[in-house]
């Protein structure tokens, strides 16, 4: 079996979003409208609208799209008030799920939750069941080749708390969610792109899936990232399949 790798990790994940880019759009809409309202139209003051308008450019959403998302935040044009809300449970082998929500319906929310959950196989915890499993931060990944001793010096002169050097090569920076975009843009004045930029809940620590169980894991979150008030699905789960690691 091949050695963990966090850098195919990433991959697969990538590309199971491209294949629901039309999903990610609306996502990202309801993501910058929410950012917006809270924070206001400005993303030199308003980090979280920056980085949902950062991750709308990277999946070549166009700018009138994210204009009228900040339009209707700020309440220029009339829109949908949305509601954030954490649904926490578990999945194969007691794996950790936490699902982030933005809806204008908190009952069908829960109810289209709970199905997914009970449908395949999980089960909806209480709040605060597995939250305490992951740590809310900043996160960024590059490739592996990244030079290590360049981004670590760039990452925490900025306020980076730690660089991770994976097996696979890849590096990971993580970074207090207030000290974000200050962060990134070091690392981007020093010519570094990581392939990953986000804040993110981050597993503690993992658990490894295997075969039928990891199939059942994936058949799990695809069906939670599926739903439409579902914004993000973290876990601690490990999948692997075959000789690959996701």
């Amino acid at each position: 079996m091949a050695g963990h790798s966090k850098w195919a990790n990433i991959q697969h994940r990538k590309g199971r979003q491209d294949e629901k880019r039309g999903k990610i759009w609306t996502k990202l809409i309801k993501e910058i409208t929410v950012a917006a309202k809270l924070g206001g139209g400005d993303v030199a003051t308003n980090p979280r609208l920056r980085l949902a308008i950062d991750k709308a450019k990277d999946s070549n959403m166009p700018n009138d799209n994210v204009q009228r998302a900040i339009q209707r935040g700020t309440g220029s044009l009339e829109g949908v008030n949305y509601e954030e809300i954490r649904y926490e449970g578990y999945g194969m082998n007691g794996a950790a799920i936490i699902v982030d929500c933005l809806t204008d319906n908190r009952t069908r929310t829960v109810a289209e939750v709970r199905h997914a959950f009970n449908k395949n196989g999980g089960n909806m915890g209480t709040e605060g069941s597995v939250a305490f499993l992951f740590k809310h931060c900043g996160q960024m990944l590059f490739a592996p080749g990244t030079s290590e001793d360049q981004l670590m010096e760039v990452a925490l002169d900025a306020g980076a708390e730690d660089v991770i050097t994976h097996d696979d090569g890849s590096l990971e920076v993580l970074c207090p969610v207030p000290d974000f975009s200050k962060v990134q843009d070091a690392i981007s004045q020093a010519g570094l792109k990581p392939e990953l930029a986000t804040v993110a809940m981050r597993p503690e620590t993992e658990i490894a899936l295997e075969g039928e169980l990891a199939e059942s894991m994936q058949k799990l979150l695809d069906a939670l990232e599926n739903l439409d008030d579902v914004q993000e699905v973290f876990t601690n789960a490990e999948l692997w399949f075959l000789n690959l690691i996701f």
